[in-house]
């Protein structure tokens, strides 16, 4: 069993990888770190965890843990990852893990050296959802791929919350802009050729809120928007020249909804479904890391290379808004 410790008390660790570890075949939770020691303490008793650390530093220096999952704030992935791979921990960093490219070149220089597994905590990456889309695009029910449109909104405007928090790393693109690029890229196996984009910004928090964006492929197009305050909505469609594909809850499948895929041919005489019930893919995500580290294999993972693809879009599409200009990337 691979012995995980947690950097931090964060909600995406408390309500989902804590009990995804729990659920999960080959992983048990050894040790929880925060600098608030009451709050590592309380979810020790709550969730029977080993051991509670006061300090970050401290549950990297323990020998009995393996792998390190990090849900710090989107300004600290960088440093905490590379503290983690240097104390010789496999990590697993939620998304995402850098505010540009720069940062992730300068990662994965660390990963190198390490020698360790390390992963960027995209948990639609695993769920067999997207696996079954991208066997229908390639089977060619819908024929060819012409247009992939794509939302992903919530309403949050809560001060304090680090997603409205520009020191933080907060801002729309950076926490949810990245789903429809990179499921798109997931399942076409292609990488963009331009962006233009338009971004609003909160004058109070100054964040990015609001995002319309145009990305161009060879054979496909991709047009996305995604808000931090707009009401809850997020869904993907594939268009194609013979039928469409739709993804009624692509991101985060149980919270919005039923993992259902949906296949409609162009006359709309035929909708077939694809139901996934209650697959959890965080469950999925830590098994396949877990996996990873004892064939010593990260080929499963979703890659560094990848991260870096990602957020090479991101960084364009910032630049698009800021010169009012379709960018090339």
């Amino acid at each position: 069993m691979i012995k995980w410790g947690i950097l931090s008390t964060a909600k995406i660790a408390t309500e989902q990888i804590i009990p995804a570890i729990l659920e999960s075949k080959n992983s048990i939770i050894y040790g929880i770190a925060s600098r608030d020691l009451k709050k590592a303490k309380k979810l020790v008793k709550q969730f029977d965890i080993k051991e509670a650390f006061s300090s970050y530093k401290d549950i990297l220096n323990c020998k009995k843990i393996d792998a390190i999952y990090i849900p710090l704030p989107t300004s600290q992935h960088i440093e905490w990852s590379i503290f983690s791979l240097r104390a010789q921990k496999h990590v697993l960093c939620e998304k995402p893990i850098a505010l540009n490219v720069k940062e992730i070149d300068k990662l994965d220089l660390e990963i190198k050296k390490s020698n360790r597994i390390f992963s960027e905590a995209f948990m639609v990456y695993y769920h067999p959802q997207w696996k079954k889309v991208k066997k229908l695009i390639s089977d060619g029910e819908i024929g060819d791929l012409k247009h992939v449109q794509g939302c992903f909104t919530y309403f949050n405007i809560d001060p304090k919350n680090m997603r409205n928090i520009p020191e933080l790393g907060g801002g729309v693109l950076p926490d949810i802009g990245v789903y429809p690029l990179v499921t798109t890229r997931m399942v076409t196996d292609q990488e963009p050729i331009s962006v233009r984009s338009k971004i609003e910004y909160d004058k109070k928090f100054k964040t990015d809120i609001y995002a319309s964006v145009e990305v161009n492929f060879k054979h496909f197009d991709l047009s996305f928007y995604v808000s931090t305050q707009m009401s809850l909505n997020q869904k993907m469609v594939f268009h194609g020249n013979k039928g469409k594909i739709e993804v009624h809850s692509p991101f985060n499948a149980r919270l919005y909804g039923d993992a259902i895929v949906s296949l409609s041919r162009s006359d709309n005489n035929e909708k077939v479904y694809f139901r996934f019930g209650e697959t959890n893919q965080y469950r999925l995500q830590i098994e396949a890391f877990a996996q990873a580290i004892k064939k010593n294999d990260s080929s499963d993972l979703f890659s560094i290379t990848n991260s870096r693809n990602n957020q090479k879009i991101i960084d364009k599409i910032f630049q698009s808004h800021k010169i009012k200009k379709t960018v090339k990337i």
